[in-house]
């Protein structure tokens, strides 16, 4: 029988991740996720208002849970031997450098200042664009670090490779985060949210990587492999589903106000984070088809520059612009996005397999 490592990484025909009615039916629960969400948001409030001050160093509290469990299922399939292989190939690793801290960043400000001083202008006074523009910038400078474990997961990507990514833009963005945001900003000092990172890529990566290979060793040498992919990963992937459909709930219920109160303004920032996400995607989907990656190295190279480290952007924009600034309301937008634009993504990368 061959081993799990293999079956993670084998080539989409052979194997399948298999999420059943939620998986099959998931923009379906998204989008009834959506609007659950912003329904309690306006009719309780005042609970929606406790959850989201529940937070430590900017993080929320009850979204750190929710993703938690999404992610822990997730890293107890993952073979930690593929993880160390992944690490000495280094086309997919220069690939994400590059389009993550030397294209990106570039690109989102360019969008930002298009949509928000020309086309935008009529309707945006001035001063409100500038802040707009600086949130975007913010959110462009923050390549996902946790959430991509999902999408390439969803998408049958190589999770060695997508969790050796996870490490290697962590400790770039403790570098580069700052310079890149202060060169585009014209900021000589930005703040870099050390604890925000800390505890986020802990919370989110850290602890569910440490639990997911203990608990993966210990399951399987007490109760054999074929035990723990047929049963125990089986019925553990649902998790992930279920607890992202929660996380969806609490972020659109925690900005449901203001989806309602400027539906307008809304759209109009998340027209160029749509058309930033997309052209990033397109652009390193393209570069790894030309240098050679195959498929399960290209969705989730391509995936981690499309989403954005939501967190440390509002901890950045609240600090500089304050919490009811037009920054803070751009990165707040971009989580909004986030998972709709992500699982449609995550659909492109499916139907085109085959192209690699």
């Amino acid at each position: 029988m061959k081993n799990l490592s293999e079956k993670i990484n084998m080539p989409n025909k052979q194997k399948k991740h298999k999420l059943g009615f939620f998986g099959e039916y998931l923009t379906v629960w998204v989008f009834l996720c959506i609007i659950v969400g912003i329904i309690l948001g306006r009719t309780f409030p005042g609970i929606s208002l406790y959850l989201s001050q529940i937070q430590y160093a900017q993080v929320s509290i009850p979204i750190a849970v929710c993703l938690f469990f999404m992610i822990y299922p997730i890293m107890v399939q993952i073979d930690f031997g593929r993880v160390i292989q992944a690490g000495k190939t280094p086309k997919p690793i220069a690939l994400t450098l590059l389009v993550n801290w030397g294209i990106k960043p570039f690109t989102m400000a360019f969008f930002a200042w298009l949509f928000m001083t020309k086309i935008w202008s009529s309707f945006i006074p001035a001063e409100l664009a500038s802040e707009y523009i600086a949130g975007m910038i913010l959110l462009g400078v923050a390549p996902c670090t946790a959430m991509v474990l999902v999408w390439s997961y969803l998408s049958k990507g190589n999770m060695g490779h997508t969790l050796v990514m996870v490490a290697v833009n962590s400790l770039a963005m403790l570098v580069l985060y700052a310079p890149l945001a202060g060169l585009l900003l014209g900021i000589a000092d930005i703040p870099i949210p050390w604890e925000t990172i800390a505890f986020s890529v802990g919370v989110y990566v850290g602890l569910p990587l440490i639990l997911g290979f203990f608990s993966r060793r210990e399951l399987i040498r007490r109760k054999g492999e074929d035990w723990f992919e047929n049963v125990f990963a089986k019925n553990l992937q649902y998790v992930s589903i279920i607890a992202l459909l929660f996380t969806l709930i609490l972020l659109f219920s925690f900005q449901g106000e203001v989806i309602l109160q400027e539906p307008l303004i809304i759209a109009m920032i998340a027209v160029p984070l749509f058309i930033q996400t997309m052209s990033i995607f397109i652009l390193t989907y393209v570069l790894s088809k030309f240098i050679g990656l195959t498929y399960e190295d290209a969705a989730p190279s391509a995936q981690i520059g499309a989403s954005n480290h939501f967190e440390v952007a509002i901890a950045v924009a609240i600090t500089l612009f304050g919490v009811e600034s037009g920054a803070a309301l751009a990165t707040v937008v971009g989580v909004l996005i986030e998972v709709p634009v992500m699982l449609f993504l995550v659909k492109i990368c499916l139907r085109t397999r085959n192209w690699f």
